[in-house]
C-alpha cells in the first residue's frame, strides 16, 4: 500500500482528502492536527504502522506495519446531521465494518457494543469517535478505526482483556487491506447518510452481539451490572433486562461490556 495505490483504489469515493503514512504516532491526532488546518469533510487518514494507536479509556491499539488497517476520517458537523446524533458515531463506524466484510468477504460479523466488531466471538475492529472541539463549537468528529487483517495483527495473548481473531485466520486465506478499506468506507459514507433515520438503527440492531443473552457491565471501582441484552433504543443507548424484569438503559463513557459465558 502506498499514496498512489490508496489514491487509485478510492477514487470514486467523495473524499475530501487522502492522506497516507508508512508510520505515524496515531492517525487520530492527525485528524485533529488537520482539522485545525481547515482539511475538508471526509479527509482520511491512513497508517501502515502505529506507534501510539490507542482505544477507549486510552488503551493501546496494537498496529503493526503491513498487516492491520489503521485509518481516521474527519467528519465535518456542517456537512450533516451528526451533531444531533453523537451516540451514534461509534456505532456508524461499527456497522460500517461489518457491512463492509460482509460485501467483501461475506463475513457475518456481529457489533460488541459499543465500539467493537466481532467475528466468531473474537474482536478483530475496535472504534474510536472523538469531538474536536474549539471553545463551545464543535469543529469535527474524528472516527478512528482499527482492524486486524493477518495473523501477525493479533496481540499476544497476556496482553488481550477480550478475545481477538484477525481476517486471514477466519476465511482461511490472505486478504487484501485495499478491498477491505474501499468496502468499509463506502458503507460509512452510505449509513453517514442515513444515520437520522430509524434504518440505521435497526441495522445496527439486527447486528448487535449478545442479543438476548445475559452479561456485564463494568465500569471501574463501581458495582459490576448484570442482565439480558435487549437491544439499543433510538440513542444508542444499551437495553438490558434485571432481574426483576426491569428494563434499564445505560450510556457507554468507561462501560465496558462482557459476555457472562463463552460462546
Amino acid at each position: 500500500m502506498n499514496q498512489k495505490i490508496l489514491e487509485t483504489t478510492l477514487i470514486d469515493l467523495p473524499l475530501g482528502s487522502i492522506k497516507y503514512y508508512e508510520k505515524v504516532g496515531s492517525t487520530n491526532e492527525l485528524a485533529v492536527e488537520l482539522s485545525e488546518k481547515g482539511a475538508p469533510d471526509l479527509s482520511l487518514i491512513v497508517a501502515n504502522e502505529q506507534t501510539s494507536g490507542r482505544g477507549r479509556a486510552g488503551r493501546r491499539w496494537f498496529t503493526p506495519p503491513d498487516c492491520a488497517l489503521a485509518f481516521s476520517l474527519l467528519l465535518k458537523p456542517y456537512k450533516t446531521t451528526i451533531p444531533d446524533h453523537l451516540t451514534k458515531v461509534t456505532g456508524l463506524g461499527a456497522l460500517a465494518v461489518r457491512e463492509g466484510l460482509n460485501e467483501a468477504y461475506n463475513l457475518q460479523a456481529e457489533i460488541k457494543w459499543p465500539n467493537d466488531v466481532l467475528l466468531d466471538g473474537k474482536k478483530i475492529c475496535g472504534v474510536l469517535a472523538e469531538a474536536h472541539w474549539m471553545g463551545d463549537q464543535l469543529q469535527a468528529l474524528i472516527l478512528g478505526i482499527g482492524i486486524n487483517v493477518a495473523s501477525e495483527s493479533v496481540p499476544p495473548p497476556e496482553e488481550l482483556i477480550f478475545p481477538a481473531t484477525c481476517i486471514a485466520d477466519v476465511v482461511g486465506k490472505d486478504v487484501d487491506r485495499l478491498e477491505i478499506i474501499e468496502s468499509v468506507l463506502t458503507n460509512l459514507i452510505r449509513w453517514r447518510n442515513k444515520i437520522a433515520q430509524p434504518t440505521f438503527m435497526t441495522a445496527w440492531n439486527k447486528h448487535l452481539a449478545y442479543r438476548g443473552e445475559i452479561v456485564q457491565l463494568l465500569s471501574g471501582e463501581a458495582p459490576t451490572i448484570e442482565g439480558r441484552v435487549v437491544g439499543l433504543d433510538e440513542s444508542g443507548r444499551l437495553i438490558l433486562r434485571m432481574e426483576d424484569e426491569e428494563e434499564k438503559t445505560f450510556q457507554s463513557g468507561e462501560i465496558h461490556l462482557r459476555p457472562l459465558v463463552d460462546r
